[in-house]
């Protein structure tokens, strides 16, 4: 047995459906252990965690999880993988074996409320303590969507009109959403990296530092060079391809970058097109960049686009003498099919963040 899985059965579960979620638990339970007094960080938080991975199928996310799975293990946590997503009966058989487990938790940590998997679980559990952990700039949307009582969208799908599946689960939104608003002796909690302007009445907001990032691994070895780091808004349908590629291939040639690190949604198209045509080395990172950067090596300046990493790698990174350094989105940019929010919001994303540089938009014809 785990040791830190109570003999009646974990009291916390955990859904992550991404690196970067499983990350951002094991950063919570970080804190939660430092703020129960051992400077260790090894007090379990509350009896028993047990983080339940509800894979998806996109291989460079079920890599780069079954990798962060593993850390979790050394660090004494128990791990459930589930195929959530392995066929037409998979979610019946995956709701079904989680039906005990969570009406036996007292408290249930996600790193995506917008999910409708992990929506449909908070219609079963019982549990009173609810806590959302980053999953990147989606967390900023989320906590001023539950602010101002609004329904729950991705960012990048608001404004548009809602899709046949999305108005039949539309009851089980409403139930999560009333789940995630505190009330009674319930309570919610927000643990995150991301610059929270709207905080709900009755909700915990709790910064995460990347203490446990820090602590376990570097201080990296530092290159003299630059590293661009990649996104997924051509994928995600926000910005236009050749755009994008233009872009790259300006801000690598104005600052000297030579690696491009790869976010796991990017298509294999894209990134062969654009190693070819910027002669950047594309990388394709098995672990959140969080962790690679941490680990190094890592080039003096960090290049990106609007994107967590303009939140998270200064933390991660503090005190290491690395620059991160943000481009913005021109509006010519985004696609015809964009959200109205779209720019607004990657340009809050570049606005609110800490200790970053603001670089100049580059010419993307």
């Amino acid at each position: 047995m785990s040791p830190r899985a109570g003999s009646a059965g974990p009291r916390t579960l955990a859904f992550v459906e991404s690196p970067v979620q499983l990350l951002n638990v094991l950063e919570w339970a970080h804190a939660h252990a430092l703020r129960a007094g051992n400077s260790q960080g090894d007090a379990p938080p509350g009896p028993g965690l047990t983080l339940v991975v509800l894979s998806p199928t996109d291989p460079m996310t079920r890599g780069q999880l079954r990798r962060m799975a593993e850390l979790a293990r050394q660090e004494g946590y128990e791990v459930r993988w589930e195929e959530a997503r392995g066929g037409a009966t998979a979610p019946f058989q995956t709701v079904g074996g989680l039906a005990g487990p969570l009406r036996r938790a007292t408290r249930v940590v996600m790193g995506d409320p917008f999910s409708r998997y992990v929506q449909l679980l908070l219609t079963i559990t019982r549990a009173r303590d609810l806590v959302v952990v980053d999953d990147g700039t989606a967390t900023m949307e989320f906590v001023g969507q539950l602010a101002r009582g609004e329904r729950l969208v991705r960012w990048h799908r608001k404004g548009g009109r809602p899709a046949p599946r999305d108005l039949l689960f539309a009851p089980v939104s409403s139930a999560a959403r009333r789940r995630l608003t505190p009330g009674g002796r319930r309570s919610v909690e927000v643990f995150s990296s991301m610059p929270v302007q709207e905080t709900p009445r009755g909700v915990t907001v709790t910064a995460n530092d990347f203490a446990w990032t820090r602590a376990r691994f570097g201080p990296p070895h530092v290159t003299k060079g630059a590293d661009l780091v990649g996104t997924s808004l051509v994928e995600t349908g926000v910005v236009d391809g050749e755009r994008y590629l233009a872009a790259v291939r300006a801000l690598a040639g104005a600052h000297g970058a030579t690696r491009y690190f790869a976010h796991r949604r990017e298509s294999a198209e894209k990134l062969h097109r654009l190693a070819v045509e910027t002669g950047l080395e594309v990388v394709r990172p098995d672990l959140p960049l969080e962790l690679i950067a941490r680990r190094g090596p890592i080039g003096r300046t960090v290049l990106s686009f609007p994107s967590t990493v303009v939140h998270t790698l200064p933390l991660a990174l503090a005190g290491t003498g690395v620059k991160v350094a943000v481009c913005d989105i021109d509006p010519a940019w985004l696609t015809d099919t964009a959200s109205p929010r779209a720019q607004g919001f990657l340009s809050g994303v570049t606005g609110t963040a800490r200790d970053v540089h603001r670089l100049s938009r580059v010419s993307a014809v």
